[in-house]
């Protein structure tokens, strides 16, 4: 098994190709090993590995967030073998709990805002998430209140230097030009 990795906007972390699908649909994303407990054995090895802050898992790549005191020519050889030793046993990716949950809609949108939610939600799958998951990460709609859209970002999108410009430059300008109700978009947790 030959797996690939492809460096990030986010220094902090690297992707990981298998160059096998990782997981079905949507994408999961640990922040904690309390997380993978629940419902990922992979990231679980991942985060066992002294220095993994994070673990995201896309269609088919795995993006792993280092701790700053780490530096990742020690750490990949552990996260490669890792991912190795876990596809080549043949160990599942997601629990089974995990496999039936999708993400939930944190909207509570009402009225004319769940046509504006809708197209929110369709400019983000059709253009924001597919670029943002080549660099190894995911935006997710939050929600959208008083002209305001919510959004998580995961993977490498979380804590990466170039995030803000992303919502604001990129994601804020698209949305405001094809709906005129948004006024701002702001990332959950900031």
């Amino acid at each position: 098994m030959f797996i690939q990795t492809e460096e990030t906007p986010n220094p902090a972390t690297m992707k990981f190709l298998p160059g096998r699908d990782v997981i079905k649909s949507g994408t999961a994303d640990f922040t904690t090993i309390t997380d993978a407990e629940k419902k990922s054995p992979l990231a679980l090895r991942l985060f066992h590995i002294d220095g993994i802050d994070g673990v995201f898992l896309g269609s088919d790549f795995i993006t792993v967030t280092k701790s700053g005191s780490k530096e990742w020519h020690v750490l990949k050889p552990s996260v490669l073998g890792a991912i190795m030793e876990h596809f080549t046993a043949g160990l599942p990716i997601l629990n089974e709990s995990a496999l039936s949950q999708d993400h939930a809609d944190a909207s509570e949108a009402e009225g004319d805002d769940l046509e504006i939610v809708g197209q929110i939600k369709e400019l983000i799958d059709t253009r924001v998430r597919p670029a943002v998951a080549m660099d190894g990460g995911d935006i997710v709609f939050d929600s959208f209140d008083g002209g305001i859209v919510y959004l998580q970002m995961q993977g490498a999108c979380a804590g990466c230097p170039s995030s803000t410009a992303t919502l604001k430059m990129g994601i804020e300008n698209m949305l405001k030009h094809y709906i005129p109700e948004v006024v701002e978009v702001r990332a959950v947790g900031f």
